[in-house]
């Protein structure tokens, strides 16, 4: 079954065309970063306007990408949450219309779900090696959340930020070093050459799964203000890219040591036979780099691409969606604080 996917839960347009839930077709991803990159963060009315213009264009290059019609269709998926609520009105509405019209099953999907199934997509399948119970981590500029999958659809949240999330705490230490947006990628690229002189704290929350990083933030802060680097000052006689890359590099490490530890010690104590990565901040490559060095367990990545926001795991996660005979209908709605393993069949 050929099914398309279409993403519209914050700032990127994305269709894809997923058969059987594994074999990529297409995977086509129309970024705003550029549209928001100066306002410093995501704009929700810019970005509901930018996939009205999106939406029909990328849906259509996906088909032509994967070389099949409307009718070789056997499904279409769209992000329902969570997420902000105008964007996701403009692909669930997209959706309810494109499969009335075709006369095809609808499923509605939720966003995190639809990181944890990336990982089916790089030609691998979790759930039968190694098998159930799986740790999943979803580090995003929204979430950084761990939950055990104990089957396709079960899920048990255990650990969750108790502030900021991981990609928005990147966001805002790179807006502190005068970075551009988003945070994590610019983070890493100035980190690069850093020789650890400076050191972040790390906060443990020990006898909880949970994670915390508004004390990092301040950390960075106070530590960018004592350099003389934060506010700008032209007049400072200070070294400023040193400063940056090596404060940069402290607060990269400590995101990375604090995650991949809390994972792997979650996943020792949940049993879990796998580990599952996904969500932006899981492209950072000094994250991929330390959970395939430290953990004793599988881990599965997918390719940076299927970590930030896609099409093709919610196509992907809709095939096992309707395996398990869930289907939504024209009744579908938006749920912008959508939880994982939520009802959102109509």
């Amino acid at each position: 079954m050929k099914i398309l996917g279409i993403e519209t839960s914050c700032d990127e347009t994305a269709a894809a065309i997923v058969e059987d839930g594994k074999l990529l077709h297409s995977n086509v991803i129309s970024s705003q970063v550029d549209l928001h990159a100066r306002f410093g963060g995501i704009v929700p009315e810019v970005a509901s306007r930018q996939h009205i213009l999106e939406i029909a264009p990328i849906i259509q290059r996906a088909l032509s990408e994967a070389d099949i019609q409307f009718d070789e269709l056997g499904a279409v998926a769209v992000t329902c949450g969570p997420g902000l609520a105008g964007a996701l009105l403009v692909g669930v509405n997209f959706a309810k219309a494109l499969a009335s019209s075709l006369e095809l099953p609808l499923i509605g999907i939720n966003h995190l779900e639809g990181h944890i199934y990336a990982s089916w997509l790089m030609g691998l399948d979790p759930d039968r090696n190694p098998g159930f119970p799986l740790l999943c981590l979803i580090a995003s500029g929204g979430h950084t959340d761990l939950i055990v999958m104990s089957a396709h659809g079960t899920y048990q949240l255990i650990g969750r930020t108790r502030d900021d999330a991981a990609g928005e705490a990147f966001d805002k230490a790179a807006r502190i070093l005068g970075l551009g947006f988003p945070g994590g990628p610019e983070i890493q690229k100035v980190a690069v050459g850093a020789n650890g002189s400076e050191k972040l704290p790390r906060a443990w929350l020990k006898g909880t799964h949970d994670f915390s990083f508004s004390g990092l933030k301040t950390a960075i802060l106070h530590k960018a203000q004592f350099a003389g680097i934060y506010p700008f000052d032209e007049a400072n006689q200070v070294d400023y890219n040193y400063m940056i890359r090596e404060l940069g590099a402290a607060f990269q490490d400590s995101v990375v040591d604090v995650i991949t530890r809390k994972t792997l010690e979650a996943a020792k104590v949940f049993h879990a036979k796998g580990i599952i990565i996904g969500g932006g901040v899981t492209a950072n490559l000094l994250l991929r780099q330390m959970f395939r060095e430290k953990s004793d367990l599988p881990v599965f990545i997918p390719d940076p691409v299927l970590c930030t926001d896609n099409g093709a795991m919610i196509a992907a996660c809709a095939y096992y969606q309707l395996s398990r005979g869930i289907e939504s209908n024209s009744k579908l709605d938006v749920y912008p604080s959508l939880g994982l393993g939520t009802d959102v069949a109509s």
